[in-house]
């Protein structure tokens, strides 16, 4: 396994065991490193970075780490150190703004819906800081009432932002590999498997039905692959890494 891929193992195993061993460890990390909404007080700049580094359960942190070490260390190895280094780091924080800028859209959509329903901003502020406070009798106004909480309430953690572009710097790069899918037993090539599992995202996002469950940023996994599909079609005629200079080979789509 390549240094880096291994470092970010280990630091992501540390961290996550560090929530469960330390005295209200994970509510803590949660709260600190975590990425909030804006409009949260716990919110801080750091968390675009941080909330890479926590994982919600067991699940969760297996799948991100599995893929890490099974995409990250071939890249790895193609790349240099500091090219992969560079490149998950802005595939993370970019599915980090963009999530975050979805985010922001969709409570401003329903703070102006609410507010034209006859809710004061008041009434509004004080259910998104306590959790309290008067509802609607009017099903609909409660349900958007939730899904506002839910924005300013809910934080994101994960790698799988800096996961899904890799994703697609490894379908760059290798097209035609065979990968494997959960339940489906025949391989599918990367370069139909990839896009496939993003239409899927693409899908949960919009409607926000998921086979996953519920809970997941499905447009910080497409934020992410954006990142990385914007930065292979800036690298993709470059022949050298960043890396003191190490030759590699041309990417190229096929």
């Amino acid at each position: 396994m390549p240094r880096t891929v291994a470092g970010l193992l280990i630091v992501n195993i540390v961290v996550f065991a560090a929530g469960f061993l330390l005295p209200d460890g994970n509510e803590k990390l949660v709260t600190a490193g975590a990425l909030w909404y804006p409009a949260n007080d716990n919110f801080g700049l750091w968390q675009v970075v941080s909330y890479m580094f926590l994982h919600g359960s067991l699940s969760h942190i297996f799948f991100n780490m599995f893929a890490l070490v099974s995409f990250g260390s071939i890249l790895e190895r193609e790349w240099g150190a500091v090219r992969f280094v560079i490149f998950y780091f802005l595939c993370g924080v970019g599915a980090a703004l963009i999530q975050t800028g979805i985010n922001w859209q969709q409570f401003h959509g329903l703070h102006d819906r609410l507010i034209a329903a006859g809710l004061t901003p008041s009434n509004i502020s004080s259910l998104l800081a306590t959790g309290r406070g008067y509802l609607p009798p009017d099903p609909a106004l409660k349900t958007m009432l939730i899904e506002l909480y839910g924005i300013c309430a809910g934080p994101m953690l994960g790698a799988s932002g800096a996961i899904y572009g890799l994703l697609v710097a490894f379908g760059f790069l290798h097209p035609n590999a065979k990968l494997g899918l959960m339940f489906v037993p025949v391989p599918i090539a990367a370069k139909f498997f990839i896009p496939g599992l993003l239409l899927l995202d693409l899908f949960s996002g919009v409607t926000g039905f998921s086979i996953f469950g519920s809970g997941i940023a499905h447009f910080a996994h497409l934020g992410g692959a954006a990142i990385g599909f914007l930065l292979m079609l800036l690298w993709r005629h470059r022949d050298r890494g960043f890396e003191g200079g190490r030759l590699i080979s041309e990417t190229r789509i096929e």
